[in-house]
């Protein structure tokens, strides 16, 4: 063979002259990986897409209250802060825990095609959630004086308790919301949901217009707007699922949901608690911040990068729940409906490539978040307050901020598995130990003891639990036999699905 013929000898990873069998089928193993990884992100943006609209826009409703309030007053923002992100916000993370019992459910009976039980499993949720909505009602009507007992000024405290009780109805709302959403969304019918929430945001827009702008009602007609714009959404989800939209999984109003419902609460109590140990522990630091020197000061800072923060990608914001999570984001609606699915289907390899998947995708994500919270740190406080004490404050916080995103890119991930595999209760104690035990202490003593203020705070529960708890739910996963786990999902959908649809009234 002379030199010629080398050259000209085709560079193929087929050609039998310049490549063996075995790289042949490594070529063919990665080409089909790649294959793999492509339909995989092309199932999850297919969740993901309609849910970054539909929840972006559900999110932003609070960011208008937020903007409306920072721009009457420095103290109307503080007390919008108080009542939305802490009164608000410590009922919504027990509603939406518990609600996310459904997640589990609902998700594995649809992979399951047990495609009857997903309304049925919906009733029981209402029942379950408006009961807990009566019982959760003190904490609205009592929010003035527990404020003041745990060291809020008067006047934050006075007008928080006054903004808390014209929130009542959004309260409520919560409990149809929540397992509609769920309801939809492992149907992954998230285009309804998609166009729904931007209509309410634009009903949310308007009405805050109306109210505050034209009739001048203030702060009360800025609460007022927030309850017409989630209602409005229940609305529209509650006719598009029970009219029509989804002949299969809703076949009418039963009786049957009366039937195992304290069942059915142990396990929503059991995801309630998981998820809402997550988000009262970010309501805890803005309350944490009352205690400080120029309170108010840090309220609204910390309330104005807390909605960056959650607009970004973590806690209760809506890009990563997990998409789920107003957790928004707060958990990742991927894998909780895909891992769900896939459970329920048996397929405990094509759960596990999901939740691989996901987790790196999600990573991506958050590395670009990082950064551009960075860039544009000083352009973002903008929308929220015209304050320059608070926007200095703010710039202060961006780059904890940013590493927070980028810690949390993985956390809301692992955390939507675990909702999808149904281990609820196991990472209740997980989310315990790790927020309470060691993270907020540690939050205590960075900004007290080391006179850090907020970023102390903040850098000492983020890293000291978030941090933590991020790499126990990595070393579950990594370890997890998912193949026992979809043999679990077949004996839970058994234990659950003992309806059938004749029994329907």
């Amino acid at each position: 063979m002379n030199r010629d013929m080398d050259l000209n000898q085709p560079l193929l990873p087929s050609s039998p002259v310049l490549v063996s069998s075995e790289e042949v089928a490594d070529y063919q193993e990665k080409e089909e990986l790649v294959k793999r990884v492509w339909i995989e992100t092309t199932k999850l943006w297919c969740i993901t897409g309609p849910a970054i609209l539909s929840l972006v826009s559900a999110y932003s409703m609070n960011v208008v209250i937020q903007a409306v309030g920072g721009h009457l007053g420095d103290v109307q923002l503080a007390a919008i802060s108080i009542a939305n992100n802490v009164i608000v916000g410590f009922n919504f993370g027990l509603l939406l825990g518990m609600a996310s019992a459904l997640d589990t459910l609902c998700g594995q009976a649809y992979g399951a095609e047990r495609l009857h039980m997903l309304g049925i499993y919906m009733q029981r949720s209402w029942i379950v959630l408006f009961l807990c909505c009566i019982l959760l009602l003190p904490i609205y009507v009592l929010a003035t004086p527990v404020l003041k007992y745990l060291g809020q000024p008067d006047e934050v405290a006075e007008l928080s308790g006054d903004v808390a009780k014209w929130m009542i109805p959004a309260h409520f709302s919560f409990a149809f919301l929540f397992p509609l959403q769920t309801f939809l969304q492992s149907q992954l019918k998230n285009r309804v949901i998609a166009c729904v929430f931007p209509v309410g945001l634009v009903v949310n827009v308007l009405t805050s217009w109306l109210f505050v702008y034209v009739l001048d009602y203030g702060i009360v007609g800025a609460s007022v707007a927030f309850d017409i714009s989630w209602w409005f959404s229940v609305l529209g989800l509650f006719v598009y699922s029970t009219c029509g939209g989804c002949p299969l999984t809703w076949t009418g109003f039963s009786t049957q949901a009366f039937s195992g419902l304290w069942e059915f609460l142990k396990l929503s109590a059991a995801s309630g608690v998981m998820l809402c140990l997550e988000s009262w522990y970010y309501r805890i630091l803005i309350l944490m911040t009352g205690y400080l020197k120029n309170a108010t000061l840090a309220v609204d800072a910390l309330s104005v990068w807390q909605h960056e923060h959650q607009w970004m990608g973590n806690d209760d914001s809506f890009i990563f729940l997990g998409c789920y999570r107003v957790s928004i984001l707060y958990k990742l609606l991927c894998p909780i409906v895909r891992v769900a699915n896939e459970l329920g289907a048996g397929n405990g390899k094509a759960a596990r490539f999901a939740t691989v998947v996901a987790v790196a995708e999600s990573t991506f994500i958050g590395v670009v978040f990082c950064l551009v919270i960075i860039i544009l740190r000083e352009k973002v406080a903008l929308l929220f307050t015209s304050s320059v004490d608070v926007l200095e404050e703010v710039e202060n916080l961006s780059y904890l901020l940013a590493i927070s995103i980028l810690l949390n890119s993985v956390q809301p991930v692992l955390s939507g598995v675990a909702v999808g595999s149904g281990w609820q209760a196991s990472v209740a104690y997980i989310n315990l130990g790790c927020y309470y035990v060691i993270g907020l202490p540690l939050g205590i003593v960075m900004g007290w003891v080391f006179n850090l203020g907020v970023m102390g705070i903040w850098g000492g529960m983020i890293l000291g639990g978030t941090a933590i708890q991020t790499i126990i739910l990595a070393i579950i996963t990594i370890r997890c036999d998912w193949e026992k786990e979809a043999r679990k999902a077949s004996q839970r959908m058994e234990k659950w699905s003992s309806v059938r649809p004749n029994n329907q009234s």
